[in-house]
């Protein structure tokens, strides 16, 4: 078999996979990027871009009700779910479309086909085989479905970006950031949501009292949330589903049940073992500082990884892995040790830096909290009794800003400028010494006591 010879080979054309062919095509390497399926993966398609077209609609919902309090003869409306889902998947097919222009463009070729690693240098992709001086394997992750009855019953956020019609009553089963962020979209658009989590709290991996309050407002806006309850199985009652739980017995009526309890890397049958990568417990490749794995020249970012899996973090590793093969000088750093993160629920949280616990974990008794509630005009001025939450932890003698963590309407937009003072060194005296912009959400965090 001929065998067709590469710079570099890709294989998933994911947010990762994607930015490293960009910019190795853009230094002169000849790139191939194997997939077989849509160009774009997870983020275009069943993540970032449709998660938050869908939050952006929830958001003009919610408007429509303080538009009453308002004062707006605003009549209370649904939305034509599927008129919305039209133009969404419109949208991100004018997106991939796009993608597929510029990667012509730059002269990396797409092949459709499953790729797997062969041999050293060596990917089959279909019929084909390629040579490659180095190989990224960036294929991405797919949801979880627990082994239990009936788990067949429900569904997945993948499925949930197909769905031609709204459902009235929803289950959501799972803790994390995604039945956190679907149960406010849809019940903002008026599905009746139960949230069922098998840890004690929301969002166990950001900071406490911060999911805490969100989860404290979910409630507020009658999403039913359910912290520490095993669902052990679904049961099909006619047209309806029921979610039976050990601690918390039944709940019937569901229209969809939908699982959201963690992604896995889909790293299996691509042939890693076939050259000695080496991967976790969760089957996820371990990678070093420079996104090498264990085998040579094969590297590895994004889901797949033991990256961090977020599209930003992908995104720029890929650059900078590009970078450092094929370009000459010093790639810019990539710092993953402060990487901003939002959780679209509603209302939305806003991260960056440390937990309390790790900060505590981490500098001991050495570090202080500064907190503060506040209402948001918006809200307070249609007669809303909703809080926002602030939350700010520093280290040092000068309180250098570890971490920030906010909840309530804008922490999403306000986060990222305060995320690039972080990086900067800023302390506690850098935030009280800065105007603030009155009235906002930002000046909150610089006005704290």
């Amino acid at each position: 078999m001929s065998q067709a010879q590469y710079d570099l080979v890709v294989i998933g054309a994911g947010s990762g996979g994607m930015a490293t062919a960009q910019r190795a095509a853009a230094h002169g390497a000849r790139v191939a990027m194997v997939e077989s399926g849509p160009v774009g993966g997870t983020c275009i398609h069943s993540g970032c871009v449709p998660k938050k077209a869908t939050w952006l609609a929830a958001q003009l919902a919610y408007a429509q009700d303080i538009g009453r309090e308002y004062g707006f003869p605003v009549k209370p409306t649904k939305i034509d779910w599927g008129a919305f889902v039209e133009r969404r998947d419109a949208f991100i097919a004018g997106i991939e479309r796009r993608y597929r222009e510029r990667f012509a463009s730059a002269g990396v070729e797409i092949i459709a086909a499953e790729g797997r690693i062969v041999g050293p240098g060596r990917v089959r992709a279909g019929e084909r085989e390629l040579g490659a001086r180095h190989i990224l394997v960036a294929t991405g992750s797919r949801p979880v479905v627990p082994d239990i009855d009936g788990a067949d019953l429900g569904e997945t956020s993948d499925d949930f970006f197909g769905w031609q019609a709204q459902p009235r009553r929803v289950a959501l089963i799972g803790g994390g950031y995604i039945s956190v962020e679907l149960a406010g979209m849809l019940c903002a658009l008026g599905t009746e949501v139960t949230l069922f989590a098998r840890e004690q709290q929301l969002l166990e991996k950001f900071d406490a009292e911060s999911a805490d309050f969100l989860a404290s407002r979910m409630r507020g806006e009658r999403i039913d949330v359910r912290c520490g309850v095993d669902v052990t199985s679904l049961v099909r009652d006619g047209a309806k589903l029921t979610v039976e739980c050990r601690e918390g017995g039944t709940k019937a009526g569901f229209d969809r049940v939908l699982w959201a309890v963690g992604r896995a890397p889909r790293t299996r049958g691509i042939g890693l073992e076939s050259v000695g990568v080496k991967t976790d417990g969760r089957g996820r490749i371990e990678v070093d500082d420079e996104f090498d794995t264990s085998a040579a020249h094969v590297h590895a970012l994004g889901d797949c990884s033991t990256l961090r899996p977020l599209t930003p973090v992908a995104v720029a590793c890929g650059r900078r892995l590009a970078d450092r093969l094929f370009a000459t000088g010093e790639p810019v750093p990539v710092d993953l040790g402060l990487i901003p993160s939002v959780v679209f629920g509603h209302p939305p949280l806003a991260s960056v830096g440390l937990s309390e616990a790790q900060a505590r974990a981490r500098h001991g008794d050495g570090i202080t909290i500064h907190r503060g509630r506040f209402r948001a005009l918006r809200t307070a001025l249609g007669g809303r009794d909703c809080e926002s939450f602030v939350k700010l932890i520093c280290t040092g003698d000068d309180e250098r800003v570890i971490g920030l963590h906010m909840v309530g309407e804008n922490t999403d937009e306000v986060l990222q400028g305060f995320a690039v003072a972080m990086r900067c060194g800023a302390t506690k005296r850098d935030f009280d010494a800065t105007i603030a912009v009155h009235p906002s959400t930002g000046e909150e965090v610089v006005t704290l006591v």
